[in-house]
């Protein structure tokens, strides 16, 4: 592979979140003001729709009225789809644009926050047909959390033991689709996120929070198709203190086929 689909994401004076065909992948803002990462795994062969929120609402909470401000003519947003060489640094000077959104008020410019900005972007790039885009919207349930809970419990205890195998097999179709996404062998990569797994857990032993119903929000993405599995505060609900004072966090995209869940992102 000698390119590489990345998403950067700057906001400066403000907060911004960036969406990519359904789906929220990043938020930046305060102290962490830039973000780069592949999306290939999130991008569609021909029309894609890109979003850029600027102040968005807290992650799963409900959609908030837009409010009037004035800008401060200092405050600012950007959204790019680039396309570098693989080790090139993500950047416009250097690397191809292939959509882009700018948010960018004048001073004293009257706006409404938060403030949605939607492209559609068609990039000249051959993707395979992802598993999530067929998904059937998933109905919100009495018992849906309950469920959710339980499957979550499972993975966790396993991390908790240093064992990766139950996240391993509920997310093999992750793995799968990641490796054709990045041209990458699948054995190789499934080896070295058990070998990472288990490192953490014998530098220190890893302690993720057990979910249950009360410490899980369900945030429906790409059109209802996957849950996004969080905390009350939008933080993955899966994620674990580790060795040298930081944490470490597993995303989690289910979707739900027959009353079965799969982790497809």
């Amino acid at each position: 592979m000698e390119r590489l689909l990345v998403l950067r994401l700057e906001a400066h004076g403000c907060h911004a979140e960036a969406v990519l065909n359904g789906v929220p992948l990043a938020r930046a803002g305060g102290t962490q003001q830039v973000i780069t990462l592949p999306v290939h795994e999130y991008t569609l062969a021909g029309a894609n729709e890109v979003e850029l929120i600027v102040q968005p609402a807290p992650a799963g909470a409900a959609a908030i009225t837009p409010e009037p401000h004035l800008a401060d003519g200092k405050s600012w947003a950007s959204l790019r789809l680039l396309l570098p060489r693989v080790g090139q640094v993500a950047h416009p000077t250097v690397a191809r644009t292939l959509a882009q959104i700018d948010w960018a008020p004048a001073a004293d410019e009257l706006y409404e926050a938060p403030v949605r900005l939607r492209r559609t972007a068609d990039l000249p790039i051959a993707f395979p047909h992802w598993r999530w885009r067929d998904a059937p919207p998933i109905a919100d349930t009495p018992t849906l959390k309950t469920q959710v809970a339980a499957y979550l419990l499972d993975i966790a205890v396993g991390l908790a033991r240093g064992d990766p195998e139950a996240l391993v097999q509920a997310a093999k179709l992750r793995f799968e689709e990641l490796a054709t996404a990045y041209q990458r062998n699948l054995a190789d990569e499934v080896g070295r996120w058990r070998v990472h797994v288990q490192q953490l857990h014998a530098a220190m032993p890893l302690k993720p929070a057990l979910p249950s119903v009360a410490s899980l929000l369900l945030r429906p993405v790409a059109g209802g198709r996957l849950l996004e599995c969080l905390t009350p505060t939008g933080e993955p609900v899966l994620q674990s203190p580790v060795a040298g004072g930081g944490r470490i966090s597993w995303p989690i995209r289910l979707a739900a086929v027959d009353g079965r869940f799969y982790v497809l992102r």
